[in-house]
């Protein structure tokens, strides 16, 4: 299964987007930055879409714009369990190796 619409590990140079870091800007990006960022960017998505979604029921949002949200909620809530499973996974791998 591929993972789509992750965004990038290393913070945009947009105008108003906060200052990169050190570790950041030399490439070096920690597991848990890059999880966060993940899992940060998957729960603004699931916002996007309830928010879409509750527009849509009050008639205040197309059902386009509706379904193309809640889509990539939906997207993006498949690569949060994928990560979530594989995490599992790995510390069960662990957890049964012998000492």
């Amino acid at each position: 299964m591929m993972i789509s619409g992750l965004s990038p590990l290393a913070p945009s140079s947009a105008a108003g987007a906060q200052p990169a870091t050190a570790a950041a800007q030399s490439g070096n990006v920690s597991f848990e930055e890059a999880l966060g960022s993940v899992i940060g960017s998957a729960l603004g998505t699931l916002q996007a879409g309830e928010t879409a979604a509750i527009q849509g029921i009050q008639g205040a949002a197309s059902p386009m714009k509706v379904v193309e949200s809640v889509m990539d909620a939906q997207r993006s809530l498949q690569t949060v369990l994928a990560i979530r499973d594989k995490i599992v996974s790995a510390w069960q791998e662990v957890s049964h190796m012998a000492i």
